[in-house]
């Protein structure tokens, strides 16, 4: 580490998540007896945080999707014990909040792995705290209601905290009943909506929310694996304004959330 200090203007718990995230996937993709290494040092006013491990690896044809969400190589699925690798995803966009940007580096399979960490820093802890919301000024869109259905629950959740963390108000369902429940209590502004659920699928919840008075004008949004071109005229029969297949950038959704209606609260 280096010598002297590094003051950030950020969310610690936040950042906590990050390098935790970082981390962890480290250890679990080095073997026992494996290296794992973190550094930081200052760089023409940003600070470099790289975490580093001669575990199994990506190959190079991989690194540019490893941050995608949902996204994850064989070799670790492999050795997944949980998760659908949507933690590079939410560390990505976290780090970008912050104003920084965060990348990966690998010779190929078998030989390691790098993320380096970004962050402006600032020249002393005198510095104004960090008391605004984690936005830029082209994230604010207006605070939505959002219903958030995946019956992956570490998909749900992981949704949901980049949502909060652009100021929504979101609640979580993980199967089809659950979701027509939640939506009629909640009313929301958006509901991103997995097609593969438990009770009820997709396409089903979709005909219900359209179904009723309030869902007629919400955005309903399809973030599914299923991506076939009959899944997309399924997905528009039943009610969907849009079909994304995973993996789907986080911040695509902020732009798609500026057409979603705001209602009067109710």
């Amino acid at each position: 580490m280096s010598e002297q200090p590094i003051y950030v203007d950020a969310d610690a718990t936040r950042l906590s998540q990050v390098f935790s995230n970082l981390l962890n996937n480290a250890a679990k993709y080095t073997d026992r007896g494996g290296r794992i290494v973190i550094s930081a040092k200052l760089d023409r006013g940003q600070v470099s945080i790289v975490v580093e491990d001669t575990g199994i690896g990506i190959a190079p044809e991989r690194l540019a999707q490893v941050f995608d969400m949902f996204s994850q190589e064989q070799p670790a699925l492999d050795r997944s014990h949980s998760g659908l690798g949507i933690g590079l995803a939410l560390s990505r966009a976290l780090v970008q909040l912050h104003g920084g940007k965060i990348e990966a580096h690998s010779a190929g399979r078998g030989r390691g792995s790098r993320f380096t960490v970004l962050l402006p820093t600032v020249n002393s802890k005198s510095a104004l705290p960090y008391d605004v919301i984690l936005t830029t000024s082209e994230d604010k869109v207006g605070p939505r209601r959002i219903l958030v259905v995946d019956d992956n629950r570490d998909s749900a959740e992981s949704l949901a905290l980049y949502l909060e963390l652009l100021g929504h108000t979101v609640r979580m369902a993980h199967d089809g009943i659950e979701a027509v429940s939640a939506a009629a209590a909640l009313r929301p502004d958006a509901v991103l909506l997995d097609i593969g659920l438990p009770g009820q699928n997709g396409y089903e919840v979709a005909r219900c929310l359209r179904g009723t008075a309030w869902g007629r004008d919400l955005l309903l949004v399809a973030i599914t694996g299923w991506g076939q071109e009959e899944d997309k005229r399924r997905a528009r029969e039943s009610g969907f304004d849009i079909h994304l297949t995973k993996p789907v950038d986080p911040r695509a959704l902020v732009d798609l959330l500026q057409s979603a209606p705001t209602h009067i609260p109710h």
